[in-house]
């Protein structure tokens, strides 16, 4: 009982947290086959390495501050145009993060744009890459605040960091032109070293005049088209399919 005890303490300290809350059960197993030493060894250490990728995933998926779990499974793909199963199929290789392309879904409201942004992001989680989920007024508020506030600041150093960050709603509220400035500054540096999934009601035609600023617009959106994959939805809103 002695060396059992001292095995766990030894397990605790060294914070191998897989093999502490697995060892009973493979004590067990290895004492009912008999297996090697080796066997043995090797069947703690991937419970150890499961274990931690498991917290790691947990970890990143709530720091990707995403508003809802939402799985791609559950798309209805029947009910809106524009993209289909294979699209999403080929996305879920991951291969545009990989090269840091884009994403962009546009469409009128209630057809799953957040959904599907929300479902590629949990997945991209799942894969081992870090997300970051901010919709557009959030983030302009954030970008506004980031130098006289901390959590704001620490936000954004975040959301510099990551490998895929989904911006949704753009479109919705017009944007005034100082922010609309730090919004594109952010999108520039982030430019061929993070890959960006938007989501917009709105055309490209509109874009200027909701930022207030044609040329900061052309610009912007040079950046987020340059490698990028553009789905245009079109269908029947779900929430108004909903109340009928």
């Amino acid at each position: 009982m002695k060396a059992y005890e001292q095995t766990l303490h030894l397990l605790d300290t060294l914070k191998l947290r897989g093999m502490l809350t697995c060892l009973d059960e493979e004590l067990n197993e290895a004492e009912g086959q008999k297996v090697s030493y080796l066997t043995f060894l090797t069947a703690l250490l991937h419970r150890e390495i499961s274990d931690r990728t498991e917290r790691r995933m947990k970890r990143n998926l709530a720091a990707a501050h995403l508003p809802t779990i939402k799985r791609l499974e559950d798309f209805e793909f029947g009910r809106v145009k524009g993209i289909t199963k294979s699209d999403v199929s080929k996305l879920l290789d991951f291969r545009w993060l990989d090269t840091h392309d884009n994403t962009l879904f546009f469409g009128p409201p209630g057809l799953g744009k957040t959904h599907l942004s929300i479902g590629l992001g949990v997945k991209a989680v799942e894969a081992g890459y870090t997300v970051c989920f901010e919709r557009i007024v959030n983030l302009v508020e954030l970008l506004k605040m980031a130098q006289i506030q901390r959590t704001s600041g620490f936000r954004i150093n975040k959301i510099r960091k990551v490998d895929l960050l989904i911006i949704d709603e753009i479109g919705y509220t017009p944007i005034e032109r100082k922010e609309a400035n730090k919004f594109f500054n952010l999108i520039s540096e982030l430019y061929e070293r993070t890959s960006i999934i938007i989501t917009s009601n709105k055309g490209f035609d509109s874009w200027a005049e909701m930022m207030g600023d044609d040329v900061m617009t052309t610009a912007l959106l040079d950046r987020l088209l340059h490698h990028a994959k553009v789905f245009n939805l079109d269908g029947e809103s779900y929430r108004i399919k909903a109340r009928r």
